[in-house]
């Protein structure tokens, strides 16, 4: 019974470190593979518990095996935007512009229930009170909240012919440019290239981050700098 107790408090330490390694999220926040990840650990640790006849680095060997796997496939997802896109997918917009978007939904195979279970927990109850919901990459469903509607009915139409300002949009990220973000505005590589260097950046690899932030601003962040930049468009 002691050497029971012995195995399960160093697979139990090994497993809390190994968590640990693996960076601080709750289970909701977790992405496909994290998650895969998480099960196939908790399983691995329990066989040695369950049989003691089973020597105990059959379950430590796989353990740090995943650990492994998981840290490079992070740094892999954060050097190449393809294995990002790969592993984790990218965010599905489920309402554009207060407009359920179906074919979205199918894909994601979530039914209208669910989606306005999502949006009654968040607080909202009519479409119209949403311009955007977004089916993140760990599940999670964000939501835009519409603009109030002016008494001037001018000033109501020019805000509905602006609402594409309120989605961000990440036209570099971790040095490199993101063609689709860029697309959508039609523009173009050279585009963003022009602007960086407007604000005397003159390298892309030199930028964290560069993006239109829902207020319609560019704002950037270098590796090397921890405060944003904020410029009007």
């Amino acid at each position: 019974m002691f050497i029971v107790c012995i195995r399960t408090a160093i697979l139990y330490i090994l497993v809390v470190i190994v968590m640990r390694l693996m960076g601080k999220r709750q289970i909701g926040e977790l992405q496909p593979y994290e998650f895969v990840i998480t099960i196939m650990i908790s399983d691995l640790a329990s066989l040695p518990m369950q049989d003691s006849r089973l020597p105990l680095l059959l379950g430590i060997i796989p353990i740090l095996t995943l650990l492994l796997l998981k840290i490079l496939l992070s740094q892999l997802q954060l050097k190449c935007q393809f294995a990002r896109r790969v592993v984790e997918g990218e965010p599905s917009i489920l309402i554009y512009k207060s407009k359920i978007n179906y074919n979205a939904l199918k894909s994601q195979q979530i039914n209208i229930d669910e989606l306005m279970e999502e949006m009654r927990l968040s607080g909202y109850f009519n479409l119209d009170d949403i311009t955007y919901a977004i089916l993140e990459t760990n599940g999670h469903i964000s939501f835009f909240p519409s603009e109030p509607s002016s008494s001037n009915g001018t000033q109501s139409s020019n805000q509905n012919s602006n609402t594409e300002l309120y989605l961000p949009k990440i036209l570099v990220s971790d040095g490199k440019i993101n063609k689709n973000p860029l697309t959508k505005i039609d523009k173009d590589k050279d585009w963003i290239v022009n602007v960086l260097n407007k604000h005397g950046i003159d390298d892309v690899k030199k930028v964290l981050i560069a993006m239109y932030d829902t207020s319609g601003k560019f704002k950037y962040q270098l590796f090397d700098k921890y405060e944003k930049k904020e410029k009007k468009k």
